[in-house]
């Protein structure tokens, strides 16, 4: 093993933005369809915002703290790497902006400006302005009285005005209210029908600007451009032990508002007086901070961009699946009872397991329901059934994770709306996020109680299980079911420590587990036994984990490991990590589950997990992996990492570069590994329905001919 070994890897903030590229190559892909391109551009947005709320905010953070304790640090030098690629990313973003607006334009679909209006639309949009928008919008005036830093949304796109008269220059900032009002408004046809228009909200507002100023301000002329500025993400939370965590959260969100500003987004055409007067009054003074750009900020809101022509100019709908697990019975509880069932999000309905927790609900058998709650809907069919569940006299404990980030105040609402109906709420571990996808019912049968768990990778939230990847297990299995137990009493006794023999559990034995898993193959890797390990994931950062891998990979073991987003590793350095192969997927559906396969000798151990191999979720939260012994259900998830391993479409190959290459197709057939899933998945369900069918059909015959036999017997007993 090289002894150099500990510097090989990738920074984090470099492989997101990497990953971000590979978002935006999607935008930039002729096979996809035109308007699912536009709305790439908005998920890029998206998540270059929160990069910037959280990554680039904490680099800041380290370079501030470097220069107060007067240490050497590296973070000046990655934040000039990550300001060059943000720039050489921004700069084609605009360019496959203007590519993308073309290609609309030739399919009759125009994004018109405000310059761009007719007589027509012009007369139309100003009285829809003032019957629908106007009430949403009041004009933040600048002075030298007012905080500017306090008043400004960062979830928000800010057109910023200046009133020119002789002797004066007045500013104001407008908000544009996207909350209230759709950022794409559809314009009425005016002679041919073929032509759909459209216009931005910030575009409408530019067109009536003199509706907002003209009656109270006098002036000679009027500019407006846009601007939008990013916070840092993290916020204090207090230790005083006066506080409840509750408490704490709130306070926190609020400092949130007026939190350090780390980029400020503006209209590369700005006058020079107007970008100094943002700099001044929003304590900007690192030109790391500004970062030019177009005319439109908030892009994140292209992700629901229209489309008001064709279907074909966007993807075919993919219906979700009934699970044939549930479909043996009406009640969810005998189906699980009747073998393991696993569904795979969005492929399947997501609505198996909100049916699961209705009948719980009013099921007179049930007797409690714990469950974890992380992200959740912000209409949740899941909290609607825990309050019917109260009201019908269940137990009901919900375990809701305040530090959620960006989801802090919906779970806020959410713990004051369960708490009010009689749900027991739990706050978790205060040193700890609980990150686990748990849930767990008790039902007395037979005058025993027989527990019901769910283990899963994603969230109980019926909007993101429509486009997140993710798998959940639904089980019967009492040894597994009491180990959730166990988890949900150390959530809410932490000083109590228990053994688990079958789940992985964050941060109680993952660490010794993970490690211990690929010492196994390593061991037989150095005995000439075939040895692999595959891994899906969305970050691999954590540095033990790592080196163990670059081991693993010396030792001869075969490492295939499918990464959504950030991965410090990097693959096919000779003597190191040659026997490492690294892919990414970004295609319609984000890729979310996370699935953990060692070869193990040949027994295959197979893992679901809620967790990626971050130090945080190794250490730092309650995560739970849960093993998969059904022999059916472990060959479907090997069958299907099998196909995204072979995906020749969607699949990057991550390298030391990070520059994203295609997976090479050559010969063969095309792979599209997420639309191969949806249809293996179809004909497994199939399969699956006609076995199930049999069953029925013969313990059916069975059933009549032992009654049949009963009945002869019968008939004898009396003839004798």
């Amino acid at each position: 093993m090289s002894p150099n070994t500990d510097k090989l890897s990738i920074d984090k903030e470099i492989s997101w933005l990497s990953f971000n590229e590979r978002v935006l190559q999607e935008a930039c892909d002729p096979n996809v369809p035109i308007v699912e391109r536009v709305r790439f551009l908005g998920i890029f947005s998206n998540n270059m915002d929160e990069f910037f709320r959280v990554r680039v905010a904490a680099v800041r953070r380290s370079i501030l703290l470097s220069a107060l304790q007067e240490g050497r640090s590296n973070s000046r030098h990655l934040m000039a790497k990550i300001q060059t690629k943000v720039m050489a990313l921004q700069e084609r973003f605009d360019s496959i902006y203007v590519e993308l607006m073309r290609e609309l334009v030739r399919r009759n679909i125009l994004l018109i400006n405000e310059k761009q209006l007719s007589e027509f639309h012009s007369n139309w949009l100003k009285k829809h302005f003032r019957d629908h928008f106007k009430r949403h919008i009041a004009p933040l005036i600048v002075n030298n009285n007012r905080d500017l830093v306090k008043h400004i949304n960062d979830d928000a796109t800010y057109l910023c005005v200046c009133l020119f008269t002789k002797s004066r220059r007045q500013y104001a900032l407008v908000e544009v209210p996207t909350k209230n009002v759709p950022r794409f408004i559809e314009l009425p046809a005016e002679k041919s029908k073929a032509k759909k228009y459209l216009i931005l909200l910030d575009n409408i507002i530019r067109h009536c600007v003199d509706d907002l100023f003209g009656p109270f301000f006098e002036y000679d002329a009027i500019e407006v451009y846009s601007m939008k500025l990013t916070r840092d993400a993290e916020f204090d939370i207090t230790d005083e032990l006066e506080q409840t965590q509750l408490e704490k959260m709130t306070k926190g969100l609020k400092k949130r508002l007026t939190a350090e500003p780390v980029r400020l987004v503006y209209d590369k055409e700005m006058p020079e007086h107007m970008l100094e007067m943002l700099k001044e009054n929003l304590n900007i003074s690192s030109t790391e901070c500004l970062i030019p750009g177009g005319r439109y900020h908030s892009f994140k809101d292209f992700i629901g961009f229209p489309n008001p022509s064709r279907d074909y100019l966007e993807n075919e709908k993919l219906p979700a699946l009934n699970s044939s697990g549930f479909g043996r019975s009406a009640n969810s509880f005998d189906a699980i009872k009747m073998g393991d069932i696993m569904v795979n999000y969005p492929y399947h309905k997501f609505s198996h397991f909100t049916e699961m927790v209705r009948q719980a609900a009013y099921d007179p058998a049930v007797r409690f329901i714990r469950i974890n709650l992380y992200r959740v809907a912000k209409k949740s069919h899941v909290m609607q059934s825990l309050i019917d569940a109260v009201k019908n006299g269940k137990q009901v404990t919900a375990v809701i994770e305040l530090r959620a980030r960006f989801d802090e105040q919906s779970n806020i609402e959410w713990t004051r709306v369960l708490a009010e109906a009689g749900v027991k709420v739990h706050h978790g571990i205060t040193s700890l996020k609980v990150h686990s996808k748990l849930c767990l019912i008790g039902r007395e049968e037979q005058g025993e109680m027989k527990l019901y768990c769910h283990v899963g990778s994603g969230n109980f939230n019926e909007g993101t299980a429509r486009v997140y990847t993710d798998l959940s297990l639904f089980t019967a299995n009492q040894e597994i079911a009491r180990e959730v137990e166990q988890v949900f009493d150390l959530i809410e006794h932490p000083y109590r420590r228990d053994n688990f023999q079958h789940l992985i559990v964050s941060p109680y034995d993952a660490r010794q587990k993970l490690t211990h898993l690929i010492d196994n193959e390593i061991v037989n890797a150095q005995s000439h036994i075939k040895a692999a390990i595959t891994l899906k994931l969305n970050n691999l950062l954590d540095e033990s984990l790592v080196q163990k891998l670059y081991e693993a990979s010396a030792a001869g073991v075969k490492i295939k490991l499918l990464i959504r987003g950030m991965c410090s590793l990097i693959p096919q350095i000779p003597g190191i990590s040659d026997n490492i192969e690294i892919y990414s997927i970004v295609d319609r559906f984000l890729e979310h589950s996370r699935v953990m396969l060692f070869h193990a000798g040949g027994e295959n151990k197979l893992f679901i997990s809620s967790a990626d191999w971050m130090s945080r979720n190794i250490d730092n939260r309650v995560e739970v992996s849960v093993p998969i012994y059904d022999p059916r259900l472990k060959q479907m998830v090997m069958d299907i990492l099998s196909l995204q391993f072979n995906d020749n479409t969607k699949a990057r190959i991550i390298n030391k570069e990070q520059s994203n290459p295609y997976r090479n197709r050559g010969n063969k057939r095309k792979v599209r590994s997420q639309i191969a899933i949806y249809q293996y998945l179809i004909n497994y369900e199939k399969r699956l329905q006609q076995e199930f069918s049999t069953q029925r059909e013969a313990a059916k015959l069975e059933a009549e001919h032992a009654a049949e036999l009963a009945h002869n017997l019968e008939l004898q007993a009396k003839a004798s």
